[in-house]
């Protein structure tokens, strides 16, 4: 999840399902980067439909990287054999380089937050 469309260089989002954007980074075999795209956040959430982690899903990742995220959307991905790592810094480029050197913890519990809708 990120704020915004500047690839690398995007600040990660606080809130996993109100992020406006996400960062899809692809390695290569060598675990370098290959492809970086901005995709838009059409969860409900944001504004749009449906759950946020289903939209996610949809794009087959093998790991999500964030500050944090509700259980629903945890277990979802978790049930799916989708890692999900804690961000341990501000920028997409920063959380690759530390998944690189596997210095990324997994998630293993949801945050409950209160919802104002």
């Amino acid at each position: 999840p990120v704020v915004d469309e500047s690839g690398l260089n995007a600040q990660l989002a606080e809130h996993f399902g109100r992020a406006p954007y996400f960062a899809v980074v692809e390695l290569d075999e060598n675990g370098e980067v290959s492809n970086v795209r901005t995709v838009p956040n059409v969860g409900e959430h944001a504004g749009g439909m449906g759950y946020t982690h289903d939209n996610i899903l949809e794009l087959k990742p093998n790991a999500i990287i964030v500050y944090g995220m509700g259980p629903r959307g945890l277990s979802s991905f978790q049930s799916a054999g989708v890692a999900v790592l804690k961000a341990n810094a501000n920028t997409v480029k920063e959380v690759i380089a530390a998944y690189k050197d596997d210095k990324l913890q997994e998630l293993t519990e949801g945050c409950h937050h209160a919802h104002h809708h």
